[in-house]
């Protein structure tokens, strides 16, 4: 009963007051939401296919991050992250009596609680964030059991690594909250990754494309450009730099070829680059377009176990960067790369449906 404890102090109340039913808004991160089991009314429920709900969570964001002195915080950043993964709004009233039930449902839905006074909460009712910006230092945003095994093996392969990332560092997501792009799009965004890389190269050495940056061989990926890749692939001459910089779309061609299954696409060496001329010869056909709807993406599970262990990754490049140390075995460039294709495919630490071109990589 530690939420009706610290949820409402009535003990200035009337006591021939009859307790009046409690709201409670949650906010769950499952892509398929657990029925309520305990009693409730109902007063609302909508997910992703609600076009408003992503300006509610919106409007929630800036209220988080309005309370007290409205500094980032950790607590408030990570608050800030789930509710960007939010699939499911449900609101409800419940009997101060039954209080003590919501624990059990909260975990299971992977769901932060906004309750009447103002507060953001953790399942088991502890105090993430109050009305006044303050919280429960103890209080432990969600996390699915399978995102937390996940971490807790990147951090083990990751033991000998020169820099290590903070324990207050959370998992990436689990099983239960990822939302895949489909093959075919995965598809046309890797060939149109190496046509501008391959265009990349070219430019930057003064060298003949190879085939997979040549409309007549690679017009999957000619027609799957973004606006930016494009402008860079139509422009005159340009930034030598930003052609070297987009050299290395092969390494984010080779993740996505990789979570396809693709022969020749390989990620487990975090130092090594791809073999591009045994990644187009893997993928020259499908660059024609044939053959591409037999393609399916890995299992979840491996999909989600390289995006956890390229986001700590990412993190060791960086602050080796920034502390001008060497990351040890780990290739900077390749590893950038690789994070943003595999946030770009989970859609993980980006809003739903985000364009190659916005893909963030925090870290």
């Amino acid at each position: 009963m530690r939420l009706l404890k610290r949820l409402l102090d009535r003990r200035d109340a009337p006591e021939a007051a009859a307790p009046e039913p409690v709201l409670v808004n949650a906010y769950a991160t499952l892509t398929d939401l657990p029925p309520p089991d305990l009693p409730h009314r109902l007063l609302g429920a909508r997910d992703r296919s609600d076009p408003a709900l992503a300006e509610h969570l919106q409007g929630f964001v800036g209220y988080v991050m309005s309370r007290g002195d409205g500094q980032m915080t950790a607590t408030r950043y990570y608050v800030w992250r789930h509710l960007q993964r939010v699939r499911h709004h449900v609101s409800f009233e419940i009997d101060e009596a039954e209080l003590g039930r919501i624990e059990p449902w909260a975990k299971a839905a992977n769901a932060l609680l906004f309750l009447p006074d103002g507060s953001v909460r953790a399942p088991d009712g502890a105090i993430v964030i109050d009305a006044a910006g303050e919280g429960d230092a103890a209080a432990a945003i969600p996390y699915p059991e399978d995102a937390v095994a996940r971490r807790t093996r990147t951090r083990a392969a990751l033991g000998d690594a020169v820099l290590q990332p903070p324990a207050s560092m959370a998992p990436a997501l689990g099983e239960g909250e990822l939302v895949l792009r489909g093959p075919g799009e995965v598809l046309q965004r890797a060939l149109g990754l190496l046509y501008v890389a391959a265009r990349a190269h070219a430019r930057a050495t003064g060298l003949p494309a190879i085939p997979a940056g040549q409309e007549e061989h690679n017009p999957v990926g000619a027609a799957a450009l973004t606006p930016q890749e494009q402008a860079f692939v139509t422009g005159e001459g340009g930034d030598a730099d930003a052609a070297a910089g987009l050299t290395w779309r092969y390494e984010a061609a080779n993740t996505l070829l990789w979570a396809l299954g693709i022969a020749g696409a390989e990620i487990d060496d975090s130092g090594e680059m791809a073999d591009v001329d045994r990644l187009w010869a893997s993928v020259a056909p499908l660059a024609r377009g044939s053959g591409g709807q037999e393609l399916r993406l890995r299992p979840a599970g491996d999909i989600l176990e390289a995006l956890d262990r390229a986001w700590l990754e990412h993190w060791i490049v960086r602050q080796a960067r920034q502390k001008e140390v060497e990351p040890g075995r780990i290739n900077g460039d390749v590893v950038m790369e690789r994070h943003v294709a595999l946030n770009w495919l989970t859609q993980f630490q980006n809003d739903p449906g985000v364009a190659w071109d916005d893909t963030d990589t925090p870290t």
